[in-house]
């Protein structure tokens, strides 16, 4: 998989995130539909919000920010870029499969007990770091590095190429866009990622405004643990969802979004992972281990008769995606550190829309599924009530 920046992609994100950090929308997501629909009709919006980030009030003296007037957008042409940045060295394709793991030599950096605690507490809500198992987890902190700081400090410069990839500790850091203050991280959240990921110069500048903490973690280990592990999740949840008859007919963009919202989740032997008559809130995939299924002995409801075993590839719950009905059996894990990788039905209808239309696409070859499961056929129309 070769990570090619497509002509005016840099552009196109450095525009929408100057826009988000200035407009602070309540609802990222709608604020981006709206955003990029009347950027495809010739009308650049203004709007936006970021994520963990604490905004200033708008100034009286702030000016909206505006595309160049005198030219008319034209798909698929994408808006000149207004702050007329410089190149930047590090926009060179990232092609994580060639990355070889061995040709780099892990980073290193000591820390106290007091050092790796705050660290910890630093990092635990971190989105990016999300899919990353214990083991890499291990090796971003030992990566990261201590960087105190003073009031008025520039942390990373609007325009510059990105180095590092920071996570707040302690303080308070100033958002500059154009010179304007647009926000603050007030003593939480995290910064720098953008560049790093897709090779664009820096989208603000951060300046620290009182004496602080930051974590950093360098371009190069950023690359090869984050970057390098969410291409390979991917293409092994790909490989997953494949498998799975009800998800047979979704196209390659909704598989890939669907394996980015996937989540890890790690069971000692003996583990429930669900429980008979629970509610279903979603789909698991066997990562690694085994998995048993149970069901409920209809002549002695205290005991369970095991049912089926899943293993590395196979699945289990999805009919939570389809009734929205209680669990009709129990899951545990068979062996020690079983990895499932998790699925919500609030996530699964936030990416793909409701679950009854995908299902419709594919009813017919799903149908013998729930033929085996129930002895008969269901109405997937009646499905949700």
């Amino acid at each position: 998989m070769n990570f090619e920046i497509p002509p005016g992609l840099t552009d196109l994100l450095q525009e929408f995130t100057v826009t988000v950090l200035r407009e602070k929308p309540a609802d990222l997501v709608e604020f981006a539909a709206q955003y990029f629909t009347k950027l495809n009709d010739s009308n650049t919006s203004k709007t936006a919000g970021r994520r963990g980030v604490k905004f200033s009030e708008p100034s009286d003296q702030d000016e909206p920010m505006q595309t160049d007037s005198d030219e008319e957008f034209v798909p698929p042409e994408l808006p000149k870029n207004r702050f007329n940045r410089r190149k930047s060295v590090c926009a060179e394709r990232y092609d994580p499969e060639a990355d070889d793991d061995e040709a780099e030599e892990k980073v290193v950096f000591p820390k106290s007990d007091d050092q790796r605690r705050r660290l910890q507490a630093a990092v635990k809500n971190i989105l990016i770091f999300r899919a990353l198992d214990q083991e890499q987890m291990q090796e971003v902190l030992d990566a990261m590095f201590e960087k105190k700081t003073e009031p008025g400090e520039h942390i990373i410069e609007q325009g510059d190429d990105g180095d590092n990839f920071y996570v707040v500790d302690q303080g308070v850091y100033d958002i500059h866009v154009n010179n304007k203050n647009v926000g603050a991280y007030d003593n939480q959240g995290s910064f720098g990622e953008l560049a790093l990921m897709y090779n664009t110069p820096r989208a603000a500048t951060i300046i620290s405004s009182s004496q602080g903490v930051l974590w950093a973690l360098d371009r190069s280990s950023f690359r090869r643990i984050v970057l390098k592990n969410a291409a390979r999740k991917r293409k092994m949840y790909e490989k997953l969802i494949d498998g799975v008859p009800m998800l047979s007919s979704l196209t390659q963009f909704e598989r890939m979004n669907l394996a980015d919202a996937l989540i890890s989740r790690t069971y000692n032997a003996g583990d429930q992972i669900i429980r008979q008559g629970d509610e279903g809130d979603g789909c698991y995939f066997v990562e690694s281990g085994v998995v048993r299924i149970a069901m409920k002995n209809q002549e002695d409801p205290t005991k369970e008769v095991e049912i089926a075993r899943c293993e590395k590839g196979q699945y289990f719950g999805e009919l939570a995606l389809v009734t929205h009905k209680p669990r009709a059996a129990s899951a545990y894990a068979a062996a020690p550190n079983t990895k499932c990788a998790f699925i919500d039905v609030a996530a699964f209808e936030r990416l793909l829309g409701p679950c009854m239309d995908v299902m419709k696409r594919n009813i017919s070859n799903y149908e013998d599924q729930l033929v085996k499961l129930f002895g008969k056929s269901i109405d997937l129309s009646d499905a949700r009530s």
